[in-house]
């Protein structure tokens, strides 16, 4: 080899200048870059947002389900052997005695009443609801208690209306807009069928059982001294417990309630709160990370888009650097690290906005937010494998561009 060969250097593509050439590219045409960005944008950010918001969803469901599902216990009357002898199995003191387990804190009876005539009427004025719209349900007061009402006007009814059958109700508010009643300073009453009952509270909301909402409820004596035992629907129990004893009162229920005959009840203990958080989480995660993909694999298609057009226009700037000595892998690589660059840039933006909308999300709502790190730190590698992908194939038409046809053009 002669000595002057020997000089000559090969050529190089430094790391430092191919990222500063990957720059120059994508801030020569800002505009365009952002608007192909867009799509990978969209994309990462969906994916976090949707992982972030599932996590904290989750996460609430797990603490709601412990304050409310998970210190509910429902004890349904199947009447034994022979169910047709025994329309009630649930003795007249049912209440009470739930009431002596170890941490219950209420507990009581309920079922849906048949009327003969089952129309539900405003006294003195008033419309009628008509008996297929207006369920009337009878509720002992430990019932009602354990449903968990939220009062806007006057009260419930307690043990003493219940055990001396007085003829007393309580609406959903919904139903006593529809029915007129808007005050109880006036003493409004409603009829049920031809019987008339004194309405003595409105609720809005209830924790447990959001039917009676639109229910009349009245107590569980009178309903059975005007129409009798349950017919049709047999009646349930509904015990609210402390947490963590749920599953003891379930076990101990049925023998409190009829000691020589506890098959007459089936005792349903609450579900498993993480059987329940798997399920959601794993349906949003399903539905809503698909639209994150088809996000990603439109931002992926803008920007070999946009790096194939870019390949077109700077057909002589690749003659050029070829000519100067540039090798078709140096060629392969500034295409590929620009595409990348744009992904990478998708990514980091798209992480930000979504972790800030799972922030936003949480403040309105008032909820702990629960984001996992692996995420937010694999969010980004996910735009660059997106960029990446994208900038094979123009790369590659990048680099097949030979210099003597790119510097004729």
């Amino acid at each position: 080899m002669s000595r002057r060969n020997r000089l000559i250097a090969p050529s190089r593509l430094p790391v430092k200048d191919l990222v500063a050439e990957a720059l120059a590219g994508i801030l020569q045409r800002p505009a365009r870059s952002a608007l192909t960005c867009l799509g990978t944008v969209l994309g990462v950010g969906t994916f976090v947002a949707i992982l972030g918001l599932t996590a904290t969803a989750g996460s609430q469901i797990d603490s709601r389900f412990s304050m409310l599902t998970a210190t509910e216990v429902t004890v349904e009357d199947v009447g034994g052997d022979k169910p047709e002898l025994a329309p009630l199995s649930f003795p007249a003191d049912a209440d009470n005695r739930v009431q002596r387990l170890g941490g219950v804190v209420a507990g009581g009876v309920l079922w849906p009443v048949k009327v003969p005539d089952g129309s539900v009427r405003a006294a003195p004025v008033g419309g009628s609801t008509g008996g297929d719209q207006t369920q009337v349900v009878a509720a002992s007061a430990g019932g009602l208690v354990a449903a968990g009402p939220r009062l806007t006007q006057g009260r419930i009814f307690d043990a003493w209306h219940d055990t001396s059958g007085q003829q007393v109700a309580v609406l959903g508010a919904g139903l006593a807009d529809r029915l007129g009643i808007a005050t109880l300073e006036t003493r409004p009453a409603v009829y049920i069928g031809d019987k008339p009952f004194l309405v003595i509270g409105i609720i809005d909301d209830v924790e447990r059982r959001t039917d009676l909402l639109s229910a009349v409820i009245v107590p569980r004596g009178a309903a059975a001294k005007l129409w009798g035992d349950p017919s049709g629907e047999r009646a349930k129990m509904l015990i609210a417990t402390e947490v963590g004893a749920a599953k003891q009162i379930a076990e101990e229920a049925a023998l409190a309630l009829d000691p020589f005959h506890p098959q007459n009840f089936k005792v349903v203990p609450p579900p498993d709160p993480k059987d329940l958080r798997s399920g959601v989480t794993s349906d949003l995660n399903q539905l809503f990370l698909l639209l994150a993909g088809i996000c990603l694999v439109i931002g992926s298609v803008g920007i070999a888009n946009t790096t194939l057009v870019a390949v077109l226009e700077r057909t002589g700037e690749i003659g050029l650097r070829r000519a100067l000595g540039a090798k078709s892998r140096h060629i392969t690589a500034q295409f590929l690290a620009e595409s990348a660059s744009l992904g990478l840039f998708g990514g980091v933006i798209g992480t930000s906005l979504g972790v800030l909308t799972v922030l936003a999300v949480v403040l309105v709502r008032e909820w702990t937010p629960v984001i996992d790190p692996a995420t937010v730190m694999a969010a980004p590698a996910i735009g660059l494998a997106t960029g990446l992908v994208a900038g094979l194939y123009p790369a590659w038409r990048a680099a097949r561009i030979q210099p003597a046809e790119a510097l004729r053009r």
